[in-house]
């Protein structure tokens, strides 16, 4: 069995798309090869910034041998009929079989297909590949047509077997297929002929090039924090970072250099986020200090001086962009630290547009400090402090700094308000009222960043809802369903418990929805808009309870009661009843609950009346039915005080402890006696049931 080696040799190919690029190249070809009858053992991608490269080991060395069976039409049709199906079997009249069925006479055709070397079919399967290539974006050189993400140079593909190795013959655009390809494009730029991976492996390894992008990132990694680690540093952590610098070289050589003295008084993340996003530098920390002091560079090559040059150069460069941030740093301090202080940076924002509908950011700012207001109280927070917090939250985004460095937003408005003057609860609510910005981020804590969270996340919502810019499909340009899992996260990490409906018709008011009565019919409609946006935020919260095992059907059992706008007592109630339901009792007691609720719908239906005026345990004629009395007030006087006191547990447990009386009642009762006040009464007790269980959730919403 042979194996494959593919390398498609080209200009340097981004590192952002260089692991995507190999999959993609394993994909397509394994796909194709599989289709066409080639099995193989095993498959493996590699990239360099030029370089992909496959291998396939095992593979057929042919594609096998088929038959294939195609029904054709009545032996006695007509003529014109078997003429077609003969020319789409490519047989004649002679080659065909009659058989027998039990629909007559039926010709078919047995068409025997030989099979295709591998050469031929990975020749076809790999010119496929290259000209449909899935890049985010292409170009085109020379006068060919054909679209590379950077100019093509050459195509290595070989079929290995113990005999020795085969070029696939194939072109594509002018270039032919070979058993050669190139070492690093500095240190060992000439042609290397190949017979297999193996070799293909170790004479680029000897030729200065890593094929295996993880084995240069462990180099990296190993290099960078050893180097720090023998100057009593450590390397700040960046996966991101390491993915993309290991994509940028192919044969690394980790250096260290030096920031300059003038710089180091910076804040360490301006540091930081200029050396990565300009320089593709590791920040390398003082752990003593926490100060950034050193940064870590990784060149493509190794030099006569040690990389002193190469240093020297990134230091200078690295001396000018960090000019550039202590300048920012610097003038920003000046106007946070003045008189008029973060108030000049709020009113440049009544010139930034938050949206064309919605207004400016300083209007934005406005309703925020409003809501914050009216949130701080049910959040533990003061309220003037929660007003001032909101009112300064996103003055930064007026500041050069972040204008530079926009990802830094949040974190120089906590540097710059503690600069001001501005308490630690303020300074900190700068920084936190983003959060969370993904599933995995923590949540805010301290009561006034939770009030300023809430306010941004619900402002945001009742504006856009405001004016009907909702999320539609897989599109949610403005991430409201991100900020509906922020405040839905805010509220039940930090177990807040309050009616969110009230600060949804605040919201929505302060974003210009007027609510008005049934007689003002125009105005009236626009509760629509608030009962729509409530059902968004539970349908949000079904999604995040469904990842903690949560079904939806329970939770929709509980959003029908009522102070379903609590989303933290709402989310209890879920999971004591998702608890309750995982037992013998609470399953069962669901069938005993659906079969009261249909026997009384049914008869309410037939009679034409309601049978909810209580039962009379005299008009009881068996044990069961005067046991079941028993039952249900001693649960009713259970379950009421615990749904007051909020303790769903407990009033769960009382409900699930009527499943013994309830299957015992219907095993030894027939509900419809022929006694007109008999039958009345066992209804008013299955009433009863109805009621009683109803009080704790809508138990006709759940499955099963």
């Amino acid at each position: 069995m042979p194996d494959l080696l593919i390398e498609l040799f080209s200009e340097e190919i981004p590192a952002r798309m260089q692991a995507r690029a190999a999959d993609d190249l394993k994909k397509l070809v394994t796909n194709g090869l599989v289709e066409a009858g080639l099995t193989y053992a095993s498959a493996a991608a590699f990239s360099t910034p030029r370089r992909l490269t496959l291998t396939v080991e095992g593979m057929l060395d042919a594609s096998p041998s088929i038959t294939e069976e195609r029904k054709g039409p009545k032996a006695d049709a007509p003529e014109k009929a078997i003429e077609g199906f003969l020319r789409g079997a490519g047989l004649t009249r002679d080659q065909l079989e009659e058989r027998e069925t039990p629909k007559g006479n039926i010709l078919f055709a047995m068409i025997k297909k030989p099979g295709r070397p591998a050469a031929e079919i990975v020749a076809e399967v790999l010119e496929a590949t290259i000209r449909n290539f899935p890049w985010p974006k292409s170009m085109r050189w020379g006068t060919g047509s054909l679209r590379w993400v950077r100019p093509l140079h050459s195509i290595l593909c070989i079929l290995s077997a113990e005999d020795g190795a085969q070029v696939v013959p194939m072109d594509v655009d002018g270039i032919q297929a070979g058993a050669t390809t190139r070492g690093h494009r500095f240190l060992a730029p000439d042609t290397l002929t190949v017979s297999n991976f193996d070799d293909y492996t170790a004479k680029l390894k000897r030729a200065f090039v890593v094929l295996d992008p993880t084995e240069r990132r462990d180099a990296i990694w190993h290099d960078a924090t050893n180097m720090a680690f023998a100057n009593g540093l450590e390397v700040v952590e960046d996966a991101g970072l390491l993915a993309e610098v290991a994509g940028l070289v192919e044969w690394p050589v980790v250096l260290m250099g030096r920031i300059g003295d003038a710089f180091l008084d910076l804040p360490p993340e301006v540091l930081q986020t200029s050396m990565k996003e300009h320089q593709k530098f590791f920040s390398v920390r003082n752990p003593k200090t926490g100060r950034i002091e050193r940064f870590i560079t990784v060149a493509n090559r190794t030099t006569a001086d040690d990389g002193a040059t190469i240093l020297a150069g990134n230091e200078k460069v690295l001396s000018a962009r960090l000019s550039d941030a202590k300048f920012f740093w610097e003038n920003d301090l000046r106007i946070a630290q003045s008189d008029a202080g973060m108030q000049v940076w709020v009113d440049r924002l009544s010139n930034v547009t938050f949206h064309n509908k919605l207004g400016t950011q300083a209007e934005l700012i406005s309703r925020m400090e409003a809501l914050a207001g009216e949130l701080a109280p049910m959040v533990g927070a003061d309220a003037d402090e929660a007003r001032e917090a909101a009112r300064f939250a996103k003055a930064d985004l007026s500041s050069e700094m972040v204008y530079e460095f926009p990802e830094l937003q949040g974190l120089m408005g906590s540097y710059y308000a503690k600069a001001a003057g501005k308490s630690h609860a303020i300074a900190v609510a700068a920084q936190e009222h983003y959060a969370p910005l993904g599933p995995s981020d923590d949540v805010p804590t301290a009561p006034v960043s939770v009030a300023v969270a809430l306010a941004e996340k619900i402002d945001k919502l009742t504006g856009f809802w405001a004016i009907d810019e909702k999320p539609t499909g897989s599109k949610d340009p403005f991430a409201l369903r991100r900020a509906a899992l922020g405040v839905i996260r805010i509220l039940l990490e930090n177990d807040l418990s309050f009616d969110l409906g009230k600060t949804l018709y605040f919201g929505l008011e302060a974003n210009g929805v007027r609510f008005g009565t049934p007689e003002d019919e125009d105005d009236y409609t626009k509760l629509d808009v608030k009962i729509n946006l409530e059902s968004f935020l539970h349908d949000r919260l079904k999604v995040y309870l469904k990842d903690q095992g949560v079904r939806h059907d329970i939770i929709d059992a509980c959003i029908a009661m009522e102070g379903n706008d609590d989303l933290t007592l709402l989310v209890k109630r879920a999971k004591a009843l998702s608890e309750t339901l995982k037992t013998d009792d609470g399953e069962n007691l669901i069938q005993g609950f659906k079969r009261a609720n249909n026997i009384l719908t049914q008869a309410e239906e037939a009679d034409g009346v309601e049978y909810s005026f209580g039962a009379d345990i005299k008009f009881a004629e068996t044990d069961e039915e005067r046991a079941l009395f028993a039952a249900l007030d001693q649960a009713e006087a259970q379950i009421k005080p615990a749904m007051e006191a909020q303790d769903f547990t407990t009033a769960m447990s009382a409900m699930a402890s009527l499943r013994a009386p309830i299957d015992a009642f219907f095993e030894a009762v027939q509900v419809n006696s022929d006694n007109g006040t008999v039958r009345r009464n066992r209804l008013n007790l299955l009433s009863r049931i109805r009621t009683i269980c109803s009080s704790v959730a809508d138990l006709t919403k759940i499955d099963g």
